[in-house]
């Protein structure tokens, strides 16, 4: 504290006249006792008064710019400032979390969002399904992860959950590759869903679920040259069919074009994966391809519904035997009433009844039932 004899002199801060016995100085500005203790703080860690719109820290933990990059971090979960010597890292990613927070992420049966365990391969068939479902509404909760994990993992590991920030309140239902046929036989879709429901969770009744399914690229062939021939000629047909499979997808074109863009018409199926290839949708394309090891099909709202679950895995199933199937002369002349009507009726049944209550069957349309 510094003295000025019989000098007017007001606070920097508030304007108002100093006592010459009683002001502090501050960075070269004078100020008055109540701005002194308003407007400035001490560094918790070297002592040193500093503005507090220069608070590095927090509240609790004020600190200069130089300390806290030097010493400090903050906790990627809860905010709070941790010494560096005290911050806790998960395999899972490069964050730091307080004790209390690593703690608690170890226990929890929801993993981050890049969390990718090593597959595990169900059922005996060269074409694999790995189905991502979105819930939202519901919470991110530990506890409702662990009864749906429980439902889903009690003959074997089937599922995994993870986070997703493009939802508001939800999480993400991931499976392990399965065959078609798992997934219809083995895998407890019905009973994980309806618990879903009970526990207040919404996917196709919201505008933030999408149903994702991935397809291994091996199926496809055994060469990468292979593999995108005939890729290629799922993008047509995706392409060639894009007012169909938009009514069967329940989104809508807005829906469509910020999670799962189309690629644009082309005249042939080599032509529309040259434009593929380019990348200008990155992985939010109707057929994302950007991955090394599977082809993505986004373009499906999410549901909590059985049957349209089974019947968009039957869908792609059946994109994919058309693509092996044909070439690509022969698939442009595919129309989708031929695509329909050459469905098989025993493997495609959940399949030709969506189609149906969508109206998108050769057939007279049925009564449908709400979807969650």
């Amino acid at each position: 504290m510094d003295n000025k004899e019989n000098t007017r002199l007001v606070c920097s801060c508030c304007g108002a006249e100093l006592d010459t016995e009683d002001y502090y100085e501050m960075q070269g500005e004078l100020l008055c006792p109540d701005c002194y203790h308003n407007e400035t703080v001490a560094c918790e860690h070297c002592g040193e008064r500093i503005w507090l719109d220069d608070n590095a820290g927090s509240d609790n933990m004020p600190l200069c710019q130089r300390c806290y990059d030097d010493y400090y971090t903050t906790c990627e979960c809860c905010g709070r400032i941790i010494h560096r010597d005290y911050a806790n890292y998960d395999d899972d990613d490069d964050y730091p979390y307080c004790d209390r927070c690593y703690e608690e992420r170890c226990q929890s049966s929801i993993h981050e969002y890049s969390y990718k365990p090593d597959p595990i391969f169900y059922g005996d068939s060269k074409r694999y399904y790995g189905v991502e479902l979105e819930i939202d509404e519901g919470g991110k909760d530990s506890d409702h992860a662990d009864t749906l994990l429980g439902i889903g993992n009690r003959l074997a590991e089937h599922i995994y959950i993870k986070s997703d920030g493009s939802l508001n309140d939800g999480m993400e239902i991931v499976t392990h590759p399965m065959t078609l046929h798992y997934h219809k036989n083995k895998m407890p879709w019905a009973e994980l869903m309806e618990s879903a429901i009970h526990m207040y969770y919404r996917s196709h009744k919201t505008s933030t679920c999408g149903l994702h399914i991935h397809v291994n690229r091996t199926a496809f062939g055994n060469t990468r040259e292979a593999q995108d021939e005939c890729i290629s000629r799922v993008l047509y047909f995706v392409e060639h069919h894009w007012n169909e499979l938009l009514k069967f997808s329940r989104r809508t074109e807005y829906q469509m074009n910020r999670w799962a863009a189309r690629y644009g018409y082309k005249n042939n199926p080599k032509e529309i994966m040259e434009d593929a290839k380019k990348g200008a949708n990155g992985r939010y394309a109707c057929v994302n391809i950007t991955n090394w090891s599977t082809i993505e099909f986004r373009m499906f709202r999410g549901t909590l519904k059985y049957n349209t679950l089974i019947a968009t895995l039957e869908l792609v199933d059946a994109i994919c035997d058309i693509a092996l199937t044909y070439t690509d002369s022969e698939i442009s002349k595919i129309s989708w009433t031929d695509f329909v009507s050459g469905l098989d009726e025993e493997t495609c049944s959940e399949l030709i009844t969506y189609l149906k209550e969508r109206q998108l069957y050769v057939n007279a349309p049925i009564e449908t039932k709400e979807d969650n």
